[in-house]
């Protein structure tokens, strides 16, 4: 009985790893990080409109890698259904905005 205790505890797939707050702690310390260059570009006056407008659009998508790889554990396996809503969702809203640029354009 001893030896199934033991073979069963060092089976990678059967233990659960308890992941602890330090992954959470990095992720909160960056999102913050990402957060203030975002704020300090649009409070500098001084930086062109163009620049100031690509350096939010990159905040803007590092902080949803960020969001969806830590917060919403996406990095993790067996989420695939979840990513899979994600990616149809983005397709969704890719389709409507060029739908809607054409038929303001026509």
């Amino acid at each position: 009985m001893a030896n199934d205790h033991s073979a069963a505890a060092s089976d990678p797939k059967r233990r659960h790893r308890h992941e602890g707050p330090q992954k959470h702690v990095v992720a909160f310390v960056l999102s913050l990080v990402l957060t203030i260059i975002a704020f300090a570009a649009v409070s500098a006056g001084e930086i062109n409109t163009t620049f100031t407008y690509i350096i939010l659009l990159s905040m803007a998508l590092l902080q949803v890698f960020v969001q969806l790889a830590f917060w919403m554990h996406l990095k993790d396996r067996g989420h695939l259904f979840a990513t899979m809503g994600i990616v149809f969702g983005i397709i969704v809203v890719f389709t409507m905005v060029i739908m809607a640029l054409y038929w303001v354009w026509w």
